[in-house]
């Protein structure tokens, strides 16, 4: 073992212990029975753990190329996690998707519950929750006091959310979370009554933190949503692992969803001979055959696609080791609208899990646009990538397999894998190829508007995107100033996603800034990173070794990915 992998390993060690709700996350074991200290002391802990890891790598000379990209990757994502750290958008996140509050509540969904040792383990973990949640509210207040405090409004839609989660006819999740767990086992009586216990004081810490956030942060949060152009360029770079030109990032936005929505025209007409795209919608929105009612059936055609993908691919396109032809697609027990993909745990007992968390009211699902999520989900995107890393103790240190991560670079790939799985053939169903551009549609979209609300930036003349009229496209808003309720329109727009879905979509943008982007520029610089390969090899390039090198090379930043790939 080289010292750069030594280094990983005491980072593992020393990071599990100070962040229990990460671990847990990664599948490390022996941490599932506390929770992360969310203090401000909490916090600066692990930054701490960040400054002295990097302290150790500068004084390193990698010994050989695997060394090598193994320390590009920890310099980089360490550093910015640093940057993020000290420039307080850490310490005061308040998002719908993601922070201290979302950190708690998620990850028991990971946490086993079969067996009287598992329930004890949920019922103390729970039990943790009011300390937890009273940590974050102070670490909120003292980043406020230091001028860092997140917008009125996000806080205002994660309250929302906390009444959701403990409304007796909406979530009802931590009593709901208690039932599960005691149904699944026959417990004693002391135990179930922890389990209520627990449950009824981490209902009421919830309750407790959508108070405070409307009573005592709301009326210090930033009244803008936008963030600026230092703020917005540091979250780019955090989630692409990469600088680009925000400029021409946003003009290639606009661009990139013209290509992709004259591409749906097209399609269109193969649906309906002659049609628009709203008809074709229309057209596949009353087929039956591509209708299916009740979550858990959908769930189970989620699974039964995400399988049938995994034995066709293995062998011919990618060779998927053992431990990750198992998936598991799951309904969440909230009702927030993301849809998303949690690893397998270190010695994958918890395999790789699809998520999706229903919003209340929807019950009918369309495969045709969804097809392509369970590629991106599933594999070959997040889980071959996610967990195929996981198993590479060959090749990959431990922080590599376990807690490295770039948003640009893993939903780049899973984006990436969507328009592969077109050219390999499986998307030759024109109603399942409109459902993969209508998704790739909104994540051009995104990109227009998450750099144009957050920059506040001037609507292009001659855009094209206002829709159809008479035959010819309009324009949407020109010489106008982005705003949150200008990106509500164009996102409607542009995207056929239920408007219930669209809503937690565009509150996330303005709550995360930076991330949304990292999706259609990650996958920009996947098929770059591709097409640089070709031509330095020419006839030789071979598509399945590409991906095998690519992925060889675990998670890191986009600019480090481009920059090992050029070496090989």
């Amino acid at each position: 073992m080289g010292q750069i992998d030594q280094i990983a390993d005491r980072y593992v060690d020393e990071w599990a212990p100070l962040d229990p709700i990460g671990a847990t996350y990664a599948g490390i074991a022996g941490h599932d029975r506390v929770l992360t200290d969310l203090s401000p002391e909490g916090y600066a802990a692990l930054a701490d753990l960040d400054r002295r890891t990097l302290a150790q790598l500068d004084m390193v000379t990698p010994g050989d190329e695997r060394e090598r990209v193994a320390k590009d990757a920890m310099q980089e994502r360490l550093g910015l996690a640093l940057e993020m750290y000290d420039a307080g958008a850490v310490t005061s996140e308040v998002s719908v998707v993601s922070g201290a509050l979302h950190a708690v509540r998620d990850i028991f969904d990971l946490m086993p519950t079969a067996g009287e040792g598992a329930a004890a383990t949920v019922a103390v973990r729970m039990a943790a929750v009011p300390t937890a949640l009273a940590q974050s509210r102070r670490t909120l207040l003292e980043a406020a006091e230091h001028g860092h405090v997140a917008a009125r409004q996000q806080m205002l839609e994660v309250a929302k959310q906390c009444d959701t989660w403990v409304a007796v006819d909406g979530d009802d999740f931590w009593p709901g979370l208690a039932r599960r767990v005691a149904d699944a086992n026959q417990l004693p009586d002391s135990l179930s009554e922890d389990l209520e216990r627990a449950s009824a004081a981490a209902r009421q810490a919830t309750a407790d933190y959508a108070r405070f956030l409307r009573e005592e942060l709301a009326p210090l949060g930033r009244e803008k949503q936008p963030v600026g152009a230092d703020r917005y360029a540091l979250g780019s770079r955090y989630f692409l692992g990469a600088t680009v030109d925000l400029d021409e990032t946003y003009a290639w936005g606009f661009e990139e969803l013209a290509r992709i929505e004259a591409e749906m025209r097209a399609i269109a007409g193969k649906i309906i001979p002659g049609g628009t795209v709203p008809e074709a919608i229309a057209a596949l929105e009353a087929d039956p055959a591509r209708k299916i009612v009740g979550k858990e059936a959908f769930r189970d055609w989620m699974q039964e696609l995400a399988d049938r993908a995994i034995v066709e691919l293995n062998g011919v396109h990618f060779d998927i080791p053992e431990q990750v032809r198992r998936i598991e697609c799951c309904l969440a027990p909230t009702s927030d609208g993301g849809i998303y993909y949690t690893g397998p745990s270190e010695d994958f007992t918890r395999p790789g899990q699809m998520w999706w968390a229903v919003p209340q009211g929807i019950d009918s699902f369309s495969t045709w646009q969804e097809v392509t999520t369970v590629y991106h989900e599933g594999v070959p995107g997040h889980h071959l990538q996610i967990a195929q890393t996981a198993v590479r103790a060959d090749v990959l240190n431990r922080w590599q397999r376990l807690l490295c991560w770039c948003s640009g670079h893993g939903e780049g790939w899973a984006l990436y894998s969507e328009r592969l799985m077109d050219e390999l053939g499986y998307l030759d169903d024109p109603g399942d190829k409109l459902g993969m551009l209508d998704a790739q549609a909104m994540r051009a979209a995104r990109v227009v508007v998450d750099i144009g609300m957050h920059l506040e930036l001037e609507i292009p003349q001659g855009n094209g995107l206002g829709g159809a009229e008479s035959g010819k496209l309009s324009n949407f808003h020109p010489g106008e100033r982005w705003t949150p309720e200008l990106g509500w329109g164009f996102m409607r727009a542009h995207c056929s996603t239920p408007d219930e879905n669209l809503r937690y979509e565009l509150n996330r943008y303005l709550g995360w800034p930076g991330q949304a982007p990292s999706y259609k520029v990650g996958e920009r610089i996947w098929l770059q990173a591709r097409a640089d390969a070709q031509a330095r090899q020419g006839a030789a390039f071979d598509l399945k070794a590409f991906h095998r090198a690519a992925l060889d090379l675990g998670a890191l930043g986009l600019d480090p990915l481009r920059a090992a790939l050029a070496r090989i």
